[in-house]
C-alpha cells in the first residue's frame, strides 16, 4: 500500500525537479532555527537484504546513513561504510543541470583540499550513466568518486527531491547541513569547520 502512495509522490517530485535546477538557496542547516528536521540523519530503510554495519575506515563504527552499497559512474563497486569515521560531503547532481556544473569547481577544490581529512562523493541521478560520465569528464571532477544512481536508490535513501543539493555528515554520520550552495559557495567553510 505504501508503495502506491510513494510512487505518485516520487513522480511528482521528479517532475518538479525537472522544471527547476536547484531553485532557492536551500541553506537549511540541521542547527538552524526553523529548519526542517534532518532527513539524512535517519535515512529511509535500505532494501531487503540490507548490508551489515561492519566497520568503516580505521575501524570506525558505521552509522545507518552510510550503510549502503552503490556503483560508481566508472562501474566500480562502492561501499559507503568505507566513509565512516570522517566528515562526508554527499553532492547530489544531475548531468544536465547548469547549477550543478557551477558547483563542480568548488566541490572538486574541497575534495582536493580536504583529502585524507574528509570524504567528498558525488551522487549522480536523473539521467543515464553515459551522461554522468561525460559530466565528470567535462567538469574535471574525476578526482573523487561519483555514484551512478540511475534508479534513484541513494537519492531516495536521503530523501533528495532536487539536484544540486548537498548533504554534509560529521565524523559520526550525523547530518550537520543539507541544502543548495549556489556555485558551491560556503562548502569549504562548512567542511573546514568539521576537520579543524
Amino acid at each position: 500500500m505504501r508503495a502506491r502512495i510513494l510512487l505518485p509522490a516520487a513522480l511528482a517530485a521528479a517532475l518538479v525537479t525537472l522544471t527547476a535546477c536547484g531553485s532557492g538557496d536551500g541553506s537549511a542547516s540541521a542547527g538552524d532555527a526553523g529548519a526542517s528536521p534532518s532527513k539524512a540523519s535517519s535515512p529511509a530503510q535500505s532494501p531487503a537484504g540490507s548490508h551489515d554495519s561492519g566497520s568503516g575506515s580505521q575501524g570506525a563504527k558505521v552509522p545507518e546513513a552510510l550503510n549502503f552499497s552503490a556503483t560508481t559512474v566508472d562501474g566500480k563497486p562502492f561501499e559507503a561504510k568505507t566513509l565512516a569515521g570522517k566528515p562526508t560531503v554527499l553532492w547530489f547532481w544531475a548531468p544536465w543541470c547548469p547549477t550543478c556544473k557551477g558547483q563542480a569547481a568548488a566541490t572538486a577544490k574541497v575534495a582536493a583540499d580536504q583529502q585524507g581529512k574528509a570524504n567528498v562523493v558525488g551522487v549522480a541521478g536523473l539521467d543515464k550513466n553515459a551522461a554522468m560520465r561525460d559530466f565528470v569528464s567535462d567538469t574535471g571532477t574525476g578526482s573523487f568518486p561519483h555514484l551512478s544512481d540511475e534508479k534513484g536508490e541513494v537519492w531516495k535513501r536521503f530523501e533528495i527531491t532536487q539536484q544540486s543539493f548537498y548533504v554534509i555528515l560529521d565524523h559520526t554520520g550525523r547530518t550537520v547541513y543539507e541544502g543548495v550552495l549556489p556555485g558551491g559557495k560556503g562548502l569549504a567553510e562548512k567542511v573546514s569547520a568539521l576537520t579543524g
